[in-house]
């Protein structure tokens, strides 16, 4: 909450990826980096306009982390700098490759980065040509500050495993990529606006809500293993998605927000989680609903990042063990014999 309060999400990055906030030149000489590393080569938008219009967002960034790996002259080395180097270079391309696919999906042609805008404004503009009021991109930058770093989850535990086995940043960061596309992750928030585009409008939801649980349906955007008794993040994200409603006149989100969130603490005694509020403020700020995972994943690899740094620096295979529950010994017969 203080974070989302005092800082930009320059700020919260630099702080993810080296332990402590910056200060001034410290954040001046961050920023001057991220910009300059922003460009996506001929090769990687010429492979982004060919990629198929009806793929998946997801598919298409987890292959464009690939694909900066081929080019990536560290590649190969997991030393401390060069991992910063190569996380510095993920977290400011990705947003390109985001907006180019955004973009050549809609037959658009492609806007370069600019150096002269925030990480937030500079996605906008690459996204649709403009930049929107300053109060959108803020509750944009909240998001993403929300979205950084959280611990032991899914998507972090794939990118430490695969980094466990002394594979480079590329390869865990796509592996990341990959656990996060799924809706019990990353695409729950994709998963919340198809429900509410589903119920319509207000005055369905209550309807709606009370049927999916009389038949024991999923409600997505709902309910966190860690988690029992409300996500942190929630109260700052459901700020800033009703002043965005407010400001564009979409209200009939927020009431419906208040009945579905209303309803399963009264039945389920189950708060919403982040990508609750998440969900319709993207969606307000005119973002296609498979996209916002791939947003998820523009903020996502600071924390990523920095996981993997951490595991480089002192490493021990990640290597479970499983108890069996099967059959017996048996002995193998000879073909003729089975």
């Amino acid at each position: 909450q203080e974070l989302c309060d005092k800082c930009d999400f320059e700020e919260v990055a630099y702080l993810v990826l080296n332990g402590e906030l910056p200060n001034k030149s410290q954040l001046k000489k961050f920023i001057k980096q991220e910009r300059s590393e922003r460009k996506l080569s001929k090769q990687i938008l010429n492979d982004i306009k060919k990629m198929p219009r009806n793929a998946h967002p997801m598919d298409v960034i987890r292959t464009c982390v690939s694909l900066m790996a081929l080019e990536d002259k560290d590649t190969k080395d997991n030393s401390p700098k060069a991992n910063m180097r190569k996380a510095m270079r993920i977290f400011a391309k990705t947003p390109t490759a985001v907006a180019a696919y955004f973009r050549t999906r809609k037959g658009k042609s492609i806007i370069a980065p600019s150096k002269k805008l925030s990480f937030s404004e500079n996605f906008f503009k690459m996204m649709f040509n403009k930049v929107p009021d300053k109060e959108i991109v803020r509750a944009f930058d909240i998001s993403l500050i929300l979205y950084a770093e959280h611990s032991f989850n899914v998507s972090t535990f794939t990118a430490r495993t695969i980094t466990s086995s002394l594979s480079d940043l590329h390869g865990a960061i796509t592996g990341a990529i990959a656990s996060l596309k799924g809706p019990l992750h990353g695409g729950a928030n994709e998963a919340v606006m198809h429900m509410m585009k589903e119920i319509g409008k207000p005055e369905k939801a209550k309807a709606w809500i009370e049927n999916a649980l009389n038949k024991k349906k999923v409600v997505m955007g709902f309910g966190h293993r860690v988690y029992r008794t409300g996500d942190s993040r929630v109260p700052t994200m459901k700020h800033y998605m009703f002043k965005v409603a407010k400001l564009l006149k979409k209200e009939k989100y927020t009431r419906m927000y208040e009945i579905l969130e209303k309803v399963m603490l009264q039945r389920k005694n189950i708060h919403p989680n982040v990508d609750f509020p998440c969900g319709p403020t993207y969606y307000m700020m005119g973002i296609d609903i498979d996209f916002y995972t791939p947003i998820f994943v523009m903020s996502r690899i600071t924390g990523w990042s920095a996981h993997i740094m951490e595991q480089h620096a002192s490493n021990k295979l990640i290597r479970p063990l499983s108890k069996y529950r099967g059959a017996e010994v048996r002995e193998v017969m000879l073909l003729n014999q089975r």
